[in-house]
């Protein structure tokens, strides 16, 4: 965090404070449907509020394109944003121009207002210059909040930090702060949980995380090709394997580096995939031709809590099984509740992300025990690949505005 300022570092006294947050949330009939992204901002514009600043939040709305989309407008969250705020909440039509420089300069100590959807301009997602300074001409001071926006360089998130003095807001540094104790500056022994469907999307992950991880247990889809690289026969299951070259690359890669590879032992096949559908237990090298693995075993779950015991540190991004449909949940169900169990015995950091795993631990009743649960989706895979991420490296350029 030394790499950059936060709220607490900024002279926001009297000053307008232009914050970049992320609201992107579901709505229905013009109604919020899910405030968790909305209630996770409130400490930031309380915290500049408390500071003296007036936080002018700019926010994207779904992909409009560079145009103005109705059913795109960020007016249609102003209710529940008042209502997480407690507080009145003054919308501007427009995040540039006439409409936002009126409604600013009506602004006044204790005030919060909110700007129309910034990708309303094409000029946000090209990161035009002339965009981005038309926003900072608005405010004194820019506040980024939204590290799930944080892999684009986009003018309310890159731009903006290169023209204003910046920092990072509340969510923003619990963010970075989870991330560089999960994978940065680590308490090891450190072990990855992985799972999806394809190891073609996630060939950098794991390129990635062999180098970085004491354990890597590869779960879902992707095991299959990794079984399938090791000359194990998988039946019908999902599996790439024109991708079997790679995921012995990566067998290599970890052996010679000292990363401990986790595939399943045993297995859970079915002939259908559908919920409630007859299944049963085998082990890992006994699928029936006419069978799709569906989900990991018994013995590998164990074999998993043994391993995740030994550890301090686990990041976990992906189920391990079909975890939407019964019985196929049980994998990923027992290992976060072991991962959980683990935290709260204060014998584990446990960080997790993306949308799967989010929906998978709050699905096996774990995620409220977990160190920390990253509600960006694309930054928090692109951090586990070891990229740079736009956002977070304008905001240490930035450090000396």
């Amino acid at each position: 965090m030394a790499d950059f300022k936060t709220i607490d570092d900024l002279d926001m006294d009297g000053k307008v404070v232009l914050t970049r947050v992320d609201v992107n949330v579901p709505v229905e009939n013009g109604r919020v449907t899910d405030a968790t992204r909305i209630e996770k901002i409130v400490p930031t514009v309380k915290d500049i509020q408390a500071k003296g600043g007036i936080p002018v939040l700019l926010a994207h709305f779904d992909r409009p394109k560079g145009k103005r989309v109705d059913s795109m407008s960020l007016k249609q969250i102003v209710p529940a944003l008042e209502a997480a705020l407690g507080q009145p909440v003054v919308f501007a039509d427009d995040c540039i121009g006439g409409p936002a420089k009126r409604v600013v300069a009506g602004l006044k100590p204790g005030d919060v207002a909110l700007l129309e959807n910034t990708r309303f301009h094409e000029g946000e997602e090209k990161n035009d210059p002339t965009f981005a300074a038309s926003l900072a001409a608005l405010g004194g001071v820019f506040v980024n909040d939204a590290f799930s926006a944080a892999h684009r360089a986009h003018g309310s998130t890159e731009g903006l930090a290169r023209l204003l003095p910046s920092g990072a807001g509340r969510l923003m540094e619990a963010e970075l702060k989870a991330l560089d104790a999960a994978l940065g500056n680590a308490q090891r022994p450190v072990m990855a949980v992985v799972g999806g469907a394809k190891v073609s999307t996630k060939l950098d992950l794991l390129m990635n995380l062999v180098d970085k991880v004491d354990h890597l247990v590869i779960g879902g889809g992707m095991a299959n090709t990794f079984l399938v690289a090791k000359g194990v026969e998988v039946g019908k299951s999902l599996a790439e394997r024109d991708m079997a070259d790679t995921a012995r690359q990566i067998l290599d890669k970890a052996d010679q580096g000292g990363c401990v590879i986790h595939l399943p032992l045993d297995i859970v096949v079915a002939r259908e995939f559908k919920a409630g559908a007859e299944s049963q237990v085998l082990p890992v090298d006994q699928c029936p031709a006419d069978a799709m693995i569906l989900d990991a075993g018994p013995a590998t779950v164990e074999a998993l809590r043994d391993a995740m015991a030994r550890c301090k540190t686990l990041i976990w991004n992906g189920p391990l099984g079909a975890f939407e449909i019964e019985p196929f949940d049980r994998a990923t169900n027992a290992a976060a509740q072991a991962a959980a169990e683990l935290t709260r015995e204060g014998r584990l950091i446990s960080v997790a992300g993306g949308g799967d795993t989010v929906a998978a631990l709050n699905k096996a009743g774990a995620a409220g025990d977990f160190t920390f649960i990253s509600t960006a989706g694309g930054a928090f895979l692109e951090w586990m690949e070891g990229k740079e991420l736009p956002g977070v490296a304008a905001l240490k350029a930035a450090r000396h505005v």
